[in-house]
């Protein structure tokens, strides 16, 4: 029983993305309704995907050629699924930064989810990119910010907390986006969404036993140069 005064803190679905990515994209318009199903308060943790690439010195999935053509039919097909629509932007893969930047600023919780939204919608829905600061600063106004929204976005504070927030995602084990956080569980990517449901339903088939097992499983071949 809770203390007098005491509030009780609602589960957290954290949602790991960046706006270059069009799978988190499809990803963003069946969240809300997810959340809201199992009573989960969403919490969008904007990172920088270019970053996490670095880091792993890896490519994204768009710029290996034998993957680009296949991601465009399994997106167009996601996307008839969800019944989303779905705009290509004027150029892919492209600088986000400025709006990972400006969602990342302090402000209330229904504020940041409707600028994601509107910033997702003008890169994936329309197709008018984000990468114009005027049109940035436009989303900006419509989600209610500050004239200042743009000059904040960019101080050294603010860079390093999108820079902190790309670092937490890694640390808690985090190698793409999307990625979601539930409980300490993780997924990645929008085809987990029904392993999240399900999870969430209580129908969960992950052993620990056997997620040990795999930790402690002896390798007997290696590529060469690969990571280990």
């Amino acid at each position: 029983m809770l203390s007098p005064g005491t509030v009780a803190r609602m589960r957290t679905l954290r949602f790991c993305f960046d706006y270059i990515s069009p799978y988190a994209y499809l990803a963003w318009t069946q969240l809300p309704a997810l959340a809201t199903r199992h009573g989960l308060e969403l919490e969008p943790q904007p990172l920088l995907f270019a970053a996490m690439l670095d880091a792993r010195k890896a490519r994204g999935p768009a710029e290996d050629p034998a993957r680009r053509p296949y991601i465009i039919r399994d997106l167009a097909r996601i996307a008839h699924r969800f019944q989303v629509p779905f705009v290509l932007p004027p150029a892919h893969p492209f600088n986000p930064l400025l709006a990972l930047r400006l969602t990342s600023l302090p402000m209330p919780v229904e504020q940041r989810l409707s600028l994601i939204a509107l910033l997702f919608r003008a890169t994936w829905a329309t197709g008018e990119g984000i990468t114009d600061p005027t049109v940035v600063a436009r989303i900006a106004r419509e989600a209610g910010l500050p004239s200042s929204a743009l000059d904040d976005a960019q101080s050294a504070d603010n860079k390093a907390r999108v820079k902190a927030q790309t670092q937490r995602a890694m640390a808690d084990g985090a190698f793409g986006v999307p990625t979601f956080f539930v409980d300490g569980q993780q997924f990645f990517g929008c085809d987990s969404l029904p392993h999240l449901e399900h999870y969430l339903l209580g129908g969960d088939v992950v052993s620990p036993a056997l997620v040990e097992q795999w930790a402690k499983l002896p390798s007997s071949a290696a590529r060469p140069g690969a990571a280990v």
